[in-house]
């Protein structure tokens, strides 16, 4: 029910032969894409950690409104499409699983790319829509038509060479890293099967409440992993570490990561309750907000190699653009 009152407002603006789940995509590949850039200057001024964790509790203070309201007063918000539904105790513990998928798959990436020359992790990373395409045929049944196969071959392969050719990649790192390339495969695996798990919740369960009860039981767990590593780098650098410790810079940023998170994840999730939409599809898509993180370091970052910048850019709106028009018709 939710989903076609909120389809109903994007329709209001593009044309009756575009299917909203493809416009909804591309909104949340959007927002994805300034959500990259937000994050960016996030991290240039704060760690890590400090960023992810603050966003993601920010992002559960915002949601936790419209959560809010829909216990007061449930007669109104069941008229609006940010009414947030109960969910029974089945669908609490597979949102609790969908949170561990999440945060494993960060774990496994942050360590991985901690411990691995980014010659290797940034290669092997783009290949994740692959395999997301992979699980989507052998899971669901998905087939694509020959336009959206030229779109999602030319996205992948588009963002992959970039990341082969600007990295040299190279397995001869050293002794005992065998264990990092492990954590950087379940990285991958995990990171794949996160969407194929959306695309499941999406077929039984409202989007908002997937989307509000998630981000709390992430908050929750990032706060758990915030405070051990915290409590690590105390033991390390002494007490002096405590009234020493870097105060969080750019706060107002941190909050854009939130808002930019939420509108694209709720979009996303919104495309895939779609029951004719493909996840191969939706997935690249979103993958496809790399083109705004591109543009923005081409035109204010000045970073090198503009040209091969601007080559990735444009394969990669080619292959968005061949995914539109396949999945219109």
């Amino acid at each position: 029910m939710h989903i076609c009152k909120k389809s109903s407002i994007f329709a209001r603006f593009f044309p009756k032969e575009c299917k909203m789940w493809i416009v909804l995509s591309f909104i949340s590949a959007l927002c994805l894409g300034f959500y990259d850039i937000s994050k960016k200057v996030a991290l240039r001024c704060n760690r890590v950690m400090d960023v992810l964790t603050l966003s993601v509790c920010i992002s559960a203070v915002l949601l936790s409104v419209p959560w809010c309201l829909s216990r007061v007063c449930p007669e109104i918000m069941t008229a609006m499409p940010f009414y947030v539904p109960s969910l029974d105790l089945k669908a609490h513990g597979l949102v609790v699983i969908k949170s561990v998928i999440v945060l494993s798959s960060w774990v496994f990436a942050y360590v991985s790319l901690k411990h691995l020359p980014l010659s290797v992790v940034s290669p092997m990373q783009a290949t994740r829509p692959m395999w997301t395409l992979v699980g989507a045929m052998l899971l669901f049944g998905e087939r694509l038509n020959g336009w959206q196969w030229v779109g999602v071959c030319l996205a992948i392969g588009t963002i992959f060479l970039f990341s082969f050719k600007r990295s040299s990649l190279s397995f001869r790192d050293g002794v005992g890293v065998g264990p990092y390339y492990v954590a950087l495969a379940l990285a991958i695996f995990i990171g794949a099967c996160s969407g194929l798990y959306d695309k499941y919740l999406m077929r039984s369960y409202d989007h908002n409440a997937v989307q509000v009860y998630y981000t709390f039981y992430q908050a929750v767990m990032m706060l758990v992993v915030w405070g051990i590593v915290k409590g690590q780098r105390l033991k390390e650098k002494g007490e002096r570490h405590l009234s020493n410790a870097p105060s969080i810079r750019k706060p107002g940023v941190i909050v854009l990561i939130s808002l930019f998170l939420i509108v694209s994840d709720n979009v996303y999730m919104l495309a895939l309750r779609d029951p004719d939409s493909l996840i191969a599809v939706v997935s690249t898509i979103r993958r496809g907000g790399a083109v705004i993180g591109f543009a923005y370091g081409l035109l204010f970052l000045k970073e090198q190699d503009p040209w091969k910048k601007v080559a990735c850019m444009l394969g990669i709106l080619a292959g968005l653009i061949c995914l539109a028009i396949g999945s219109i018709h």
